[in-house]
């Protein structure tokens, strides 16, 4: 079992209420999101100490829908870090708790910017990837924030 305080990593649950409910019956997308970002600024700001704020959202992905009543849990980890943003992964389990049945519904990287009361952008601490799967989430991570660059780079 992963340590609940490691300032690395975030679990959240939600259980997906009928107020959260689209017009099939399901989570909605928007709802979904909006925890989503709620989870990304806990994590965030667990790790840098300080307020963040979303700069970004990547590769938001529905890949099954939520049921009402389902356990929604939220494992989020920090990839990447620079010098005053932070990539947040975070990965949405679905779980039916009558029937103890989990599926994956959605996986999604946030930018992070930290900032000080007045806004200003401020310095956090560096990221020391030191298991096999930080590395490999550090490197995945360092790739997509350089296929962003280009991808800025050629668009503008």
């Amino acid at each position: 079992m992963e340590d609940i305080f490691d300032p690395k990593s975030l679990t959240m649950s939600v259980l997906a209420a009928p107020s959260m409910a689209n017009f099939s019956g399901v989570m909605h997308g928007g709802e979904l999101m909006r925890l989503l970002d709620q989870v990304a600024y806990a994590c965030a700001t667990r790790y840098c100490g300080c307020g963040v704020v979303t700069i970004g959202v990547d590769d938001v992905v529905f890949k099954h829908p939520i049921p009402i009543g389902s356990l929604v849990i939220f494992l989020a980890r920090i990839n990447y870090v620079g010098s005053t943003s932070c990539e947040v992964g975070i990965k949405v389990i679905s779980e039916d708790i009558k029937n103890r049945f989990v599926t994956h519904c959605n996986s999604c990287y946030f930018t992070m910017v930290a900032i000080d009361p007045t806004g200003k952008k401020v310095k956090i601490p560096p990221l020391e990837p030191t298991t096999e799967d930080e590395i490999r989430r550090f490197e995945a991570a360092k790739k997509r924030k350089e296929f962003k660059k280009e991808l800025k780079k050629k668009n503008s």
